[in-house]
This record gives C-alpha cells, sequence and structure tokens, in this order.
C-alpha cells in the first residue's frame, strides 16, 4: 500500500503533501488547529480539498483537475476516531459484521470475519452486547475490531485514544501496536508515547503545514520545530548559527553547542536542550559553564519526571552545558 497526498483546503489554509510507504505507520502531531484532522478527513474522504491529488495505491481517490473524487466507502480506508461511533440497535458483533457484510459477504461470513476480530481485540464475551453496555475502553476495542474487518488497505486513526481513561490507554496501545505491525496506517495524536511506540515516522503540522518529517526517534531526539521540542521534553532557541553556538533574534549567543554536519555559518540553526543541563544559581557560577545567563524567576511548577525516554542531542546542535536557566 503506497499513499500520496498534495492537498490544499483553503478555507483551513491547510496545504501539505504526504506519502506513506507499504507497511508504515506516520503519526501526525501538532497544535490545535494546525491542520492534522483535516489532513486526515481529506484522505478518507470526508472532507473535500479544493486543490491537489490523493493517491492509494495508484488509485486516485481525488484529483481537483479531473474532477476524480471517490466516496469514502470506496476508498479502501477505515477512519477510527476518538469516539468509537457504534451503531446502538446493533450488538458489538453485527457492528464489527457491517463492513464486510456491505462488502458483498452473505450475514454467516461476515459474523465469521467479525467473530475473529472480536477475538484479536480481546473481547469476544462482549460480542452480544449492545454499545450501552460497553465501557469506553470496550466500545474503543470493538471500534477497531470494525474497522480492521473491512479489511481497509489503509487505517486512519484520528486521537483513538483521547476520549478514554487514562488506565485504559497502556493496555490500548500495545492493542494498537500489535494490529499496526504488518499493515499501513496514519494516526493523528497529541501524545508523544503514541508517536514513540506506534509509529514509524512523525509529521509535524503548525499552521497548516508540515514543518518538519522523520524517522520517530530522529524527531523526537533533535527536533527542528518547536511543536516537537515540546513534547519531547526539550528547550528550543532559535538563531542564525555563529561558530559552536547559535545568536537569537535578541542577541542572546548560546555557545558550546555540537554541531550538525549540515550546518553552515550563519544559516539559520536551532539549539536544542534538555532541561536536566540546566542550572539555576542566585550568585553568579564558576567553573565550567560555557553560558551563564542572567535571569528573573517569575515562577514555577513540579513536573513529573518522564520514563524511558530523555532525548538530549538536537537536529542541529546541543548544547554540552547551560547555566543559568533563562525565562
Amino acid at each position: 500500500m503506497t499513499l500520496h497526498v498534495d492537498i490544499s483546503v483553503t478555507k483551513r489554509d491547510v496545504q501539505a503533501t504526504l506519502d506513506v510507504a507499504p507497511g508504515e505507520t506516520v503519526a501526525i502531531v501538532g497544535p490545535n488547529g494546525s491542520g492534522k484532522s483535516t489532513l486526515l478527513a481529506s484522505v478518507a474522504g470526508i472532507v473535500r480539498p479544493d486543490g491537489g491529488s490523493v493517491t492509494l495505491d495508484g488509485t486516485v481517490l481525488f484529483e481537483h483537475a479531473t474532477g476524480t473524487w471517490r466516496p469514502p466507502h470506496d476508498r479502501g480506508t477505515a477512519l477510527l476516531a476518538q469516539d468509537p461511533l457504534l451503531f446502538p440497535h446493533l450488538d458489538a458483533l453485527d457492528n464489527v459484521a457491517f463492513g464486510p457484510r456491505s462488502a458483498g459477504l452473505s450475514r454467516g461470513q461476515a459474523r465469521t470475519t467479525a467473530s475473529h476480530w472480536l477475538a484479536e481485540v480481546d473481547v469476544s464475551d462482549l460480542a452480544h452486547r449492545k454499545p450501552s453496555q460497553l465501557s469506553g475502553g470496550q466500545a474503543q476495542r470493538v471500534a477497531i475490531a470494525r474497522a480492521l474487518a473491512a479489511d481497509p488497505r489503509l487505517l486512519l486513526l484520528d486521537e483513538p485514544m483521547a476520549a478514554l481513561d487514562i488506565t485504559v490507554v497502556p493496555a490500548m496501545r500495545q492493542l494498537l501496536k500489535r494490529v499496526l505491525a504488518d499493515r499501513s496506517a496514519i494516526i493523528v495524536t497529541h501524545d508523544v508515547l503514541d508517536a514513540l511506540l506506534l509509529a514509524d515516522r512523525v509529521v509535524v503540522m503548525e499552521h497548516g503545514r508540515i514543518v518538519e518529517h522523520g524517522p520517530t526517534q530522529d524527531v523526537l531526539s533533535r527536533p527542528r520545530s518547536t511543536f516537537a521540542a515540546g513534547i519531547a521534553g526539550l528547550n528550543l532557541a532559535r538563531g542564525l548559527s555563529d561558530a559552536g553556538g547559535v545568536v537569537t533574534a535578541s542577541g542572546l549567543r548560546i555557545a558550546g553547542l555540537e554541531h550538525g554536519p549540515d550546518i553552515r555559518p550563519s544559516a539559520a540553526a536551532v539549539a536544542v536542550f534538555s532541561p536536566s543541563a540546566v542550572s539555576v544559581h542566585r550568585e553568579r557560577p564558576h567553573g565550567s559553564p560555557r553560558n551563564v545567563i542572567r535571569a528573573v524567576v517569575r515562577g514555577s511548577s513540579p513536573t513529573a519526571l518522564k520514563s524511558g525516554y530523555g532525548p538530549t542531542r538536537s537536529a542541529l546542535t546541543s548544547p554540552r552545558r547551560l547555566s543559568p536557566s533563562s525565562t
């Protein structure tokens, strides 16, 4: 399965080009209103772009120049949102059987397929319950089974865990990791753990544009965008490269950096550093710090320690020491 997207949506000021390789899971991250869901909806056929094209395995799903438009049910995609949107009058088994039945299978064949996918998501015992009898986590598992039972060429997930209780999310994440292992998918998320555990590649969107993309580990350990640095728990300062440092627009120079191979003198660059590289002193420190910045601390708040991931290097530069911090 190969997906190529090159679309513009004028009203929402979204312009984006995206490719997804066979068997690849791509995570789209970005602040609210950045265009993530618009991009996903354009692939699913819920939003009709004002320009460009969408192609899946050589089949044109949308092309503005020729007026080509395939309806959502004829695209070979399945969309899973944070709301399961199960049919309230059908039990779990028939909800999952709906896709295969619509594709032309007999009722018996469709139910056999549905039973298989309910077992895959570990809710076989809920087959004859109505949606009103399911918890949020159970309903979302049924919704995943329904999406997979339709045998989509591409699975689209729009914040699928946003509405779940925090105690349910880890199990759901492991489930998605298992079912996405052998298929192509795009997942829109705000959670860095979703990207880390589920995605081969991360795409960062800001203001309707893709501002950064690359392998998940590279983007989250060596970010080039403010949003990516934020979700990775890193600090980022923009400026121009200057002989082992970065000079910001305000004239602040951050020195003692490890330069990436693509950095040229006076080129636009970012300095990315971990909060653990910053110390705060009441008096000017002595010794090894390469950067000493006078600042006023206006407030502080406790922050939970992250586990399992603590990037310290950037795509462009990384201070070895920085003391104290500025606000």
